[in-house]
């Protein structure tokens, strides 16, 4: 049983470590932020189209809640050409510091999504928040668009986490997954076709490295991922895994600096800003396992 535990949690920061990974691979591909997402999500899709048809998942679903399936897709989408042109124009550091503000917007967008009242807790750690990002953009205002974008690519992952949040509650997440990758690939599509003047032959062109590495980041740190997750948390609290996952930024930053030290070794502004931002993200979820204990605690009280 002990030992059942410990993989369990291993398998948990293992798939941290991924997510942190993201980011290194999305350095080290050298094409653009755009086409990088439409191959990502278009190999994910196909692995999992493969993963539903080997287990035997119904993926049949009504037209409404293929509409809402699809408009997460274009979240996603979203949330991941930012997160990527921000590492282009700015560095992964910056890129994961700004990604952890995801918290703040959380404390916003989750009392409307769910509707309730907000707590003033979060208000206090989304003003902590603000004053890390004011840190970061003073030390490092040449980074001012990756740090924009970053910012942006924090807001629609907060926007996508608390929409699959209503999901989950009614589909399987493999299912979910499968066809917001493929409304992403669309998305894309048609962005690529009305605004970019179509494919050309160039997009379909890429170095060896680059389909290996993208090969990783669609198979192992997407469809992997995304399945892996869905499984711990059935096995885990709820707590434990998003708790777990804030460490994302820290993995990435540190295997960042251990990579690329000419390019991510950054002021101490930086470093003091980014470490306030990861503490109130980490004190945001130690403040919200709390208050589920004590709420857990209550209604037992009231059954007895």
């Amino acid at each position: 049983m002990q030992n059942a535990k410990l993989k369990n949690y291993l398998h948990l920061h293992f798939l941290v470590f991924i997510a942190g990974f993201t980011a290194i691979l999305g350095e080290l591909i050298s094409i653009g932020s755009i086409p990088l997402v439409w191959y990502r999500m278009l190999i994910a899709g196909v692995l999992m189209l493969i993963y539903i048809k080997i287990i035997k998942i119904k993926i049949a679903i009504d037209k409404r809640t293929m509409i809402k399936f699809f408009a997460a897709g274009i979240i996603i989408a979203l949330h991941w050409i930012t997160f990527f042109e921000a590492i282009k124009q700015s560095n992964i550091s910056i890129t994961l510091a700004m990604f952890s503000t995801g918290a703040f917007f959380a404390s916003f967008v989750e009392p409307i999504i769910y509707k309730r009242r907000i707590i003033w807790y979060e208000i206090l750690f989304g003003i902590i928040v603000i004053i890390g990002v004011f840190l970061i953009t003073q030390s490092e205002i040449k980074y001012i668009n990756g740090i924009l974008l970053g910012i942006s690519s924090a807001l629609f992952s907060t926007l996508f986490a608390v929409i699959n949040g209503k999901f989950i509650e009614k589909h399987s997440a493999t299912v979910i997954s499968f066809y917001e990758f493929i409304s992403g690939v669309f998305f894309i599509t048609l962005f690529i076709l009305f605004f970019k003047g179509g494919f050309s032959v160039e997009f379909f062109i890429l170095s060896s490295s680059d389909w290996i590495y993208l090969f990783i980041l669609a198979s192992i740190c997407t469809a992997y991922a995304f399945i892996g997750a869905v499984h711990v948390m059935k096995l885990i609290s709820p707590y434990t895994v998003i708790l777990s996952y804030n460490l994302e930024p820290i993995y990435g930053i540190a295997l960042a600096l251990l990579l690329f030290p000419a390019t991510e070794t950054m002021s101490p502004q930086f470093y003091y800003g980014a470490i306030l931002i990861l503490i109130t993200v980490l004190l945001d979820g130690v403040f919200k396992n709390f208050k589920i204990r004590k709420r857990k605690r209550i209604i037992s009280t009231k059954d007895n």
